[in-house]
């Protein structure tokens, strides 16, 4: 006996079915484990890192948007925002938070119990993120760029580019706690052994970097080191086009800035420490203990060039550091 439905009843069960599928998809939605971003910069400055990180994930088995899910939180620079932030994701009872420098020290007095993964260029067991490199403990782990501990060499570099300067700048933002004081006394050792006079200018606002630059020209400088820091390196852009314009030789961490036409950049892997840190957000929601995996050091250094920056400012690129580059920009 064949058993038949109307028409109408058809239609009916259509709009069950249509309004029961956003429900299903909405309980699938809720079921994926969720990390939690935290970035003290926009996202617009870090785009090649979150891509990074979303990579890493991905090679530990985890898309975004397919089997987990990613609650973004950005502080676009203003860092006294990261705490109201970081407990946001605590209350979200996330399932691992990701952290850079300064998120990271903000995050980790937030919670100890969500498991947590730091990016830094900064010593970790110095800012008191972990007891140590190989048995970090509690609930925190991650990687460190070695960024901050180059900061030495970056100002030597600039130096052989303009020797016959005895002046040069420093630029530090005074709220980044994971780098200012480390990078002004390195770089303050590294002046005295070249016999040079070292000035330290701030900036911790975009509004006060014409200020740093006029007053760099003011004091004679012969080069600038911007310090490394996700601040600086979100405004990477515009500190090039401030260099260029007023024909400061500038050293810094990170290759956009000598993509956008800045003179030089030294510095740790950024790109590839977050792909680490995504590879390791994967590993604690497979069931990894950030106590279990020690942190990790990009030990991977950068030196780019833009030999057309060198040449409108006059300068000759010693043909060591030439050679020794990763990427000379012409």
């Amino acid at each position: 006996m064949e058993i038949g439905i109307g028409r109408r009843q058809f239609v009916s069960l259509l709009s069950s079915a249509a309004a029961v599928w956003p429900l299903i998809a909405r309980a699938q939605q809720s079921a994926l484990p969720v990390v939690g971003f935290l970035n003290g910069a926009s996202p617009d400055g870090v785009a090649s890192q979150v891509g990074a990180f979303r990579q890493g994930l991905a090679e530990a088995g985890y898309v975004e948007g397919k089997n987990v899910s990613i609650e973004y939180r950005w502080a676009n620079d203003k860092y006294d925002r990261l705490a109201a932030l970081a407990d946001e994701l605590v209350s979200s009872r996330v399932s691992v938070i990701v952290a850079n420098s300064p998120a990271n020290l903000v995050v980790k007095a937030a919670t100890s119990t969500i498991p947590i993964v730091f990016t830094t260029g900064a010593d970790p067991v110095k800012l008191g993120l972990v007891a140590s490199l190989d048995h970090p403990a509690g609930n925190v782990t991650g990687v460190t760029q070695l960024t901050g501990e180059v900061a030495q060499k970056r100002l030597e570099l600039l130096h052989q580019v303009v020797p016959a300067a005895t002046d040069f700048a420093l630029l530090v933002n005074p709220t980044d706690l994971a780098f200012v004081e480390a990078v002004s006394q390195e770089t303050a050792a590294a002046a005295r052994d070249l016999g040079l006079q070292l000035h330290i200018l701030q900036a911790s606002s975009e509004g006060d970097f014409e200020a740093v630059f006029a007053k760099s020209t003011q004091l004679r400088a012969g080069g600038l080191v911007i310090s490394a820091g996700v601040f600086f390196i979100s405004h990477a852009e515009k500190l090039a086009a401030l260099a260029i314009r007023h024909s400061m030789p500038t050293i810094f961490s990170f290759r956009k800035f000598v993509a956008d036409g800045g003179l030089m950049s030294y510095g740790g892997s950024v790109t590839g420490s977050y792909r680490i840190a995504g590879g390791y957000a994967g590993r604690i929601l497979k069931g990894d203990k950030p106590a279990d995996l020690p942190v990790q050091q990009s030990t991977k250094i950068e030196l780019f060039i833009n030999l057309k920056t060198a040449k409108s400012l006059g300068l000759t690129i010693p043909q060591a550091l030439l050679v020794a580059a990763d990427e000379v920009i012409e």
